[in-house]
C-alpha cells in the first residue's frame, strides 16, 4: 500500500492532532468529575485516557492545552487544587449529553446543570458521580507529569482508583460486565465515535501458554493461499497443536470434504470449504480441512 510520510516537526499541530486521534483509536472515554475551591462541580470528557495498572489500581488521562489559546482546562485546575477525581464511563444512552460537557462553559458553571446529568455522592472522595453513568471510579492523583508547554501538549494526570460503582444492570450472571448490557461508547478521530455492543463486539481467545505453533509452521499452500486472509492465518497460527490423526480422519469422513476432493481442483475446493468453519471459528476442523488436501 502506498504510504503517506508524516514528520511531526514539519506538519503543524492541528493536522498531527488529527493524525494522531485518527490511527490510536477507538480511545475509551474518561467522564471526568471534578470540584473546585469554591465548591462548583466540573464535569468533562477525555479520550486520552486507559488504565495501567491493577495492583495497584491505576487509571491515567491526559488534559491537553488547547491548540487555539494555549489555556488549560478547569478539570486540570481543580485536580492540581484538589487531588481528586471521578471518572465516570459513557455508555451510548448519555453520549449526547457527554458532548454538551465538552463545550467551553465558564469556570462558575456546572457542567451537571448544563447537561441535566444527575450529581450523586461519592463515598470517598469530594467529587461527585455521575448518576445515569453505568460506571464511577472514585480516584485519588497520585502524580500530574507536564508534558510540554505548547498548544495541544498534554499533562498526564496519573489516578489510584480508591473505590469503584458497577450498576448490577450490566453484569453478567459470573459477576463480570457485559460488554453489550454496558454498552459503551469510544471516541475516533475529528467528530467519529464508536458504539461498542452488538455486532462491533468480537470474541478472541487466543492461547499463550503452552506456546502456539505460530506461522512459520503452516505449510505453504495455507500461508499462500488466494482464499485465506491474515485473520485466517493468525486463527491457525494461534492453535497450539497440529490436528491430531484423530481428527484429520474425522473430517475425511466428512460429506462436504469428500465432495470437494472430487472437484477439478481439490485443494482450491478445500481452501474454500475450511474457510466457511474458520468463519464459524470452528478452527481445529478447519485447519484440517486445509491439511486433508495434502
Amino acid at each position: 500500500m502506498s504510504m503517506l510520510t508524516i514528520d511531526p516537526k514539519d506538519t503543524p499541530q492541528k493536522d498531527l492532532h488529527q493524525f494522531i486521534l485518527g490511527t490510536v483509536a477507538p480511545r475509551p472515554i474518561a467522564f471526568v468529575s471534578t470540584i473546585d475551591e469554591n465548591g462548583v462541580p466540573n464535569l468533562a470528557p477525555y479520550s486520552f485516557f486507559n488504565a495501567f495498572s491493577s495492583n495497584p489500581p491505576i487509571v491515567v488521562f491526559s488534559s491537553n492545552r488547547r491548540g487555539s489559546d494555549n489555556t488549560t482546562k478547569d478539570t486540570l485546575h481543580n485536580v492540581k487544587a484538589g487531588g481528586e477525581c471521578v471518572i465516570n464511563a459513557v455508555n451510548y444512552a448519555i453520549v449526547r449529553q457527554m458532548a454538551v460537557a465538552s463545550v467551553d462553559f465558564p469556570s462558575e458553571v456546572s457542567e451537571f446543570e448544563k447537561t441535566g446529568l444527575t450529581p450523586i455522592p461519592s463515598d470517598l472522595v469530594k467529587p461527585f458521580r455521575v448518576a445515569e453513568s453505568p460506571a464511577h471510579m472514585e480516584c485519588k492523583v497520585k502524580e500530574i507529569i507536564t508534558l510540554g508547554e505548547g498548544g495541544g501538549a498534554g499533562h498526564l494526570i496519573i489516578c489510584e482508583v480508591v473505590r469503584m460503582h458497577v450498576a448490577q444492570e450490566v453484569l453478567t450472571d459470573r459477576n463480570r460486565i457485559d460488554p453489550h448490557k454496558i454498552d459503551l461508547m469510544g471516541r475516533m478521530g475529528r467528530a467519529y465515535y464508536v458504539r461498542c455492543s452488538g455486532a462491533a463486539i468480537h470474541t478472541i481467545v487466543q492461547d499463550f501458554n503452552p506456546v502456539t505453533i505460530g506461522y512459520d509452521q503452516l505449510p505453504d499452500h495455507i500461508k499462500n493461499s488466494p482464499v485465506l486472509t491474515g485473520n485466517d492465518l493468525g486463527k491457525l497460527a494461534g492453535q497450539v497443536t497440529l490436528p491430531t490423526s484423530e481428527e484429520m480422519e474425522e473430517v475425511r469422513q466428512q460429506e462436504d470434504v469428500k465432495q470437494a476432493l472430487t472437484q477439478q481442483h481439490p485443494q482450491e475446493a478445500l481452501h474454500y470449504l475450511a474457510k466457511t468453519y474458520l468463519d464459524k471459528e470452528e478452527v481445529r476442523k478447519g485447519f484440517g480441512i486445509l491439511l486433508s488436501s495434502e
